[in-house]
């Protein structure tokens, strides 16, 4: 006879006329229960990118109210639509007394920022991030914004104007150097803070006077 092969040889179940049917061991999910029971568990939009008004409202107040105490905790965040929204307003106001002025608000705010990143990683043990750096330097400018306000009606080119601008520097970098000093731990050295605070802010002085 002739070779048969060894699987051939196998004797075969016979067939009964029913289909193997497997044990169901994955059980599905619905995308209704893999997304959420709704949409409305879902977070809000303005959530999901990062903007809370109320950490903005608190970052403003304790900008505006130089001697109330900072929450090193909402400071510490890289919160960057309130500065956005005060750089425009800046470079608004600007427009408004005659000074095309946005291209320098951002350049400077940039060399600013990268200048005070770098120093205050060399200052503080814990070190800091440059949105954060970016984020607090943006709001202290707020006071920068009613400096370049009263300008489009006066001129600050007088004494008056000499010490209103000296008092708006102070200002922005006393409140600067506080959140600062707050959000990084740096109890002691607000006045180290606040000098290069103050030579940034008096760039933007400078160009709301002149």
């Amino acid at each position: 006879s002739g070779f048969i092969p060894p699987e051939m040889m196998q004797q075969q179940q016979p067939y009964t006329g029913q289909i193997y049917q497997p044990t169901q061991t994955y059980t599905p999910t619905s995308a209704q229960s893999f997304y959420g029971s709704s949409f409305e568990d879902e977070p809000p939009l303005l959530e999901e990118l990062g903007i809370n008004f109320d950490h903005i409202w608190q970052k403003t107040l304790t900008v505006l109210h130089p001697l109330k105490v900072a929450d090193g905790s909402i400071m510490n965040e890289t919160d960057l639509a309130g500065p956005m929204v005060f750089c425009l307003a800046f470079g608004a106001t600007l427009l408004l007394a005659g000074k095309i002025q946005f291209g320098y608000v951002y350049g400077i705010s940039a060399i600013g920022c990268l200048g005070m990143f770098c120093l205050l990683n060399l200052m503080s043990m814990t070190g800091v991030s440059f949105g954060c750096v970016a984020s607090v330097l943006g709001y202290c400018l707020l006071p920068m914004i009613l400096l370049s306000t009263f300008a489009v009606v006066f001129s600050l080119q007088g004494m008056i104007g000499i010490i209103l601008t000296a008092g708006i520097i102070g200002w922005c970098s006393f409140s600067a150097s506080k959140i600062f000093i707050s959000a990084l731990a740096m109890e002691g050295q607000q006045l180290l803070v606040a000098y290069p605070c103050a030579l940034l802010y008096g760039v933007f002085a400078l160009i709301s006077v002149f």
